[in-house]
């Protein structure tokens, strides 16, 4: 197991990623109204599949069995209509340790892919792996009524483009208690695998309080989405290339992801 600290910034990076910078305040400021108006908007403005397969607001207490248990799963009133929770539960979180690790991966990761695609672009790009990560979460158990927030589906986005864009730039990690270099293929290609491998893993698909469908599902949909929106445009820096990988990383952060807590909703 190893956690991404930062990736090769030597590559000539062309533009300010403002995009990424937006993303993440507007990541701060919902969770700061999460801490202030409490469990009671963060339940309502989370998407619950029910609620979007159904078009109906779920505003009373439900209910599921899991291993046995009967598990309470509170629900409270959102938006109208209530679709506009696939928008606003992008950029809710569940705890400190979701909010931290997801913005972090975002920052190693993100500013290149602006860069590559362009501001305009790239917010369209992030929106619509988040829109296909829910869409993937829903498909695969669209009566739940287990709300599911997070950043994580649209930051998977990121990931699977600077997959596909950026195979063999440097990235460092901390494994164990050592801190070494990895190609970034190997990096993301392990997170996604380990993403499978979780969500089979899972009993009847629940992710044990982690939206795996999710993560699937804006990793898929950030490679070929990169693919699409990035025809005609060029890398424009030697960071692709392998010698990148030779001449060492400059460390922009730290990156770890938390566990939902199994009554809470699920994250992604």
């Amino acid at each position: 197991m190893f956690i991404p600290l930062g990736d090769d910034n030597n590559s000539g990076r062309r533009t300010t990623p403002f995009i990424v910078y937006g993303l993440i305040a507007a990541n701060a400021a919902m969770w700061l109204l999460q801490l202030q108006h409490g469990q009671s908007f963060t339940y309502g403005y989370s998407a619950v599949p029910f609620e979007i397969t159904h078009n109906v607001d779920l505003v009373r207490q439900a209910s599921l069995t899991a291993q046995g248990h009967v598990v309470a799963i509170p629900q409270y009133p959102g938006p109208s209509p209530i679709y506009l929770t696939l928008l606003s539960a992008m950029f809710m979180h569940g705890g400190w340790m979701h909010i931290l690790g997801n913005m972090l991966y975002l920052f190693i990761f993100g500013d290149q892919i602006e860069d590559f695609l362009g501001h305009v672009r790239f917010l369209i790009f992030y929106l619509l792996c988040g829109f296909t990560a829910a869409a993937a979460q829903i498909w695969a158990n669209p009566d739940s009524v287990i709300p599911t927030l997070g950043a994580s589906g649209a930051i998977a986005g990121v990931l699977g483009a600077y997959l596909i864009k950026y195979p063999r730039n440097s990235v460092r990690v901390l494994m164990f208690r050592f801190v070494t270099h990895m190609p970034a293929a190997i990096v993301l290609g392990f997170w996604f695998v380990l993403q499978i491998l979780s969500q089979a893993g899972s009993p009847a698909g629940s992710g044990g309080g982690v939206a795996y469908m999710a993560h699937i599902g804006g990793f898929v949909a950030g490679v070929i989405l990169v693919l699409l929106m990035g025809l005609g445009r060029d890398n424009g820096r030697p960071g692709f290339y392998p010698g990148s990988f030779r001449n060492g990383s400059q460390n922009r952060g730290y990156a770890n992801r938390g566990n939902a807590a199994p009554r809470g909703p699920g994250r992604r």
